[in-house]
């Protein structure tokens, strides 16, 4: 890897029952399997985090995209995933819903700088072709 900005470590261990934790600590936490929709309220789980990292990421690349366009904007991203059957092998895959509310600009202005966002976000360049995604984008 060159050129490297940023890098950062977490530890897990026991998989989808156990724990895991960032290498400074912020992040320490039990995972737990949800059963169905039913979410446990004292763990985490893969997917919820992944949607906690994606969501933030994608809010900064908007609103970077935004500073840039020089649009003064008020946003709120909220990553919803889901877990999805894989009928290629029986497991699962992930599924992104990205709920992008953009004050500040028309609904057209918002639809465009959350397709540049999409463009710029690492989380979305990672993952590009190998999730179901698809954004929805409110402007007001």
């Amino acid at each position: 890897m060159a050129d490297v900005v940023f890098s950062t470590k977490a530890t897990a261990n026991g998989g989808r029952e156990g724990h895991v934790k960032s290498d400074n600590g912020v992040i320490d936490v039990k995972l737990q399997m949800p059963k169905g929709n039913d979410i446990p309220q004292d763990a985490s789980n893969p997917e919820q985090l992944f949607a906690a990292g994606y969501s933030s990421c994608y809010d900064g690349a908007l609103n970077l995209m935004a500073s840039k366009s020089k649009k003064d904007i008020s946003s709120t991203t909220t990553a919803e995933v889901s877990l999805i059957k894989d009928e290629s092998d029986g497991g699962f895959k992930i599924g992104v819903v990205l709920h992008v509310d953009v004050k500040g600009v028309s609904q057209e202005e918002a639809e465009e700088l959350a397709h540049k966002a999409h463009e710029f976000c690492p989380y979305s360049k990672a993952t590009r072709g190998n999730i179901d995604l698809e954004l929805k984008v409110t402007g007001e």
